[in-house]
């Protein structure tokens, strides 16, 4: 893939990038600011389209598809975790979950529902009717990470996830995308902490809009995880 930005000069994001990502890999792209790894994050997560190259998420091209088409695609099949967490203050722990659901077409109730489990699989239950001011900021991120998940995506990629908390918090928070990961859930996690991707078993880095080093897993205590047949 190529991403170039129109100006003068134009800017090239990503130069000839080419990446696979397999069903169930738990993966961190690591690069300093400016090394195109965000701009990688929104093509993978179709929210731009490359300026050159093909993209497909669980095997469909994207360039194939009306903008209807990739709108159904990212919500039915791609879940996002930001820095900023994006909750709306004025609604209930709960409602910010459901709302996850909103442009797959589920019925209120059955958002509700999902939105309930979902703030279960996180450890956050018993706060679903508690508004974002009213929680930590690792509470918060939890939160986001349930509305990322509450439509059981087959893929999650998470921007910068521990970058607003401390070390501890941030901790737990890769405790659980690893516990997710687990489960079956294909994790990509975008940063810039070197020690964040050691927890990867999986590690990307970027430099200037290229890749320049793509390792193997390594031995680690969640290297048994599932490794489903297919590719995110």
């Amino acid at each position: 893939m190529t991403k170039e930005y129109q100006g003068s000069p134009p800017v090239r994001a990503l130069d000839e990038v080419s990446v696979a990502v397999t069903a169930g890999e738990l993966v961190a792209v690591i690069g300093p600011s400016g090394s195109g790894k965000s701009t990688l994050l929104h093509l993978m997560g179709t929210l731009d389209r490359p300026s050159g190259g093909t993209v497909r998420v669980t095997g469909l091209d994207v360039a194939q598809m009306s903008d209807r088409q990739v709108s159904a695609l990212r919500a039915d099949r791609i879940g996002f975790v930001f820095q900023q967490f994006f909750l709306a203050e004025h609604q209930t722990v709960l409602a910010n979950v459901a709302d996850g659901l909103l442009y797959a077409g589920a019925a209120r109730a059955g958002r509700r529902r999902l939105a309930a489990a979902a703030l279960d699989r996180v450890g956050l239950a018993h706060k679903a009717a508690a508004r974002p001011t009213q929680l930590s900021g690792g509470e918060r991120q939890r939160v986001a990470i349930a509305r990322a998940i509450v439509g059981s995506p087959p893929v999650v990629l998470a921007d910068e996830p521990t970058g607003n908390l401390d070390s501890a918090t941030g901790a737990s928070i890769l405790e659980l995308l690893e516990e997710l990961n687990q489960q079956g859930t294909t994790i990509i996690v975008i940063t810039h902490d070197h020690a964040v991707a050691a927890r990867m078993r999986r590690r990307i880095e970027m430099l200037d809009g290229r890749i320049i080093a793509d390792t193997a897993p390594a031995t680690s205590a969640y290297a048994a995880g599932p490794a489903r047949k297919g590719r995110s």
